[in-house]
């Protein structure tokens, strides 16, 4: 039996997945995190809000010529359920991302109520699943805002790097001004260390001062840097297709797991 199937099935939770550094695993986060969460028996929805389309075709969703996508549903108010698409995994589904949703950052600026359309979108459809995962792109703009507005939680991908938390301190402050200006609920809940190499001193140090500054955000699973994530994507495949027994589908099984247990998960 699942583990969603175990118990009852929780209210729906909303989770952005935000960072503007680029190139710090948000995507493979997104991907990955959420096959995972379909594994454990959740209903899962992955929003592709980033122009670039990745989590589209890392889930084998082919976004050219697209008849119905994410701009379609921000941009003229398409229902949502009208562009979501099955994905190869079980429980796993995908609202696609097009290249036109570039154009959607500036067509958004006069635009009536223009930081609440994904809010609304994801409303229609929130009792399908158990978990909306938003892939946002790696900026501040209006879509980006658009994720954050409609999320009830936000999920930081940190890649264990020099420069992760100088990145960190920026998106606090963003996350933090949506909060106070659109969405009084919004809170920064989960923070997951990627791409670590345990080979350097620097990985341990950036994941040791993640935990004294944040404590049971972070999730004690830490996401190495492998080339098998690195592969998956070019496959169309999260990596527990890809490559079930791999380091990095055993590391996103126990993000998934901690993501869906909470901080209680992640005490010692």
């Amino acid at each position: 039996m699942t583990e969603a199937a175990a118990g009852s099935r929780p209210l729906p939770r909303v989770i952005a997945v935000a960072n503007q550094k680029g190139g710090v695993g948000k995507t493979t986060t997104t991907v990955n995190v959420g096959a995972c969460l379909a594994e454990l028996g959740y209903r899962t929805l992955i929003v592709d809000l980033d122009p670039q389309g990745n989590a589209s075709t890392g889930l084998g969703i082919d976004n050219r010529g697209l008849e119905t996508s994410m701009y379609h549903v921000i941009m003229h108010e398409v229902p949502l359920e009208n562009c979501v698409e099955p994905s190869s995994v079980k429980n796993l589904f995908v609202a696609p991302a097009s290249l036109d949703l570039a154009g959607a950052e500036i067509e958004l600026v006069p635009a009536f109520s223009r930081e609440n359309r994904l809010r609304k979108a994801i409303a229609g459809v929130l009792d399908d699943y158990d978990y909306v995962l938003i892939d946002c792109p790696p900026s501040l703009g209006l879509l980006t805002v658009n994720g954050l507005n409609a999320a009830s939680e936000v999920l930081v991908p940190i890649q264990c790097e020099y420069y992760a938390l100088e990145g960190l301190g920026q998106l606090l402050r963003n996350v933090d001004l949506v909060k106070r200006n659109l969405n009084p609920t919004l809170d920064v809940s989960t923070i997951v260390c990627v791409m670590y190499d345990a080979r350097t001193k620097l990985s341990e140090q950036v994941v040791k001062e993640v935990r004294e500054h944040f404590g049971d955000k972070v999730c004690r699973t830490v996401v190495p840097r492998t080339v098998r994530l690195s592969e998956a994507p070019s496959f169309g495949q999260p990596i527990i297709t890809f490559d079930p027994t791999s380091r990095g589908a055993t590391a996103y099984r126990g993000v998934a797991k901690e993501v869906s247990g909470g901080p209680a998960q992640r005490t010692r």
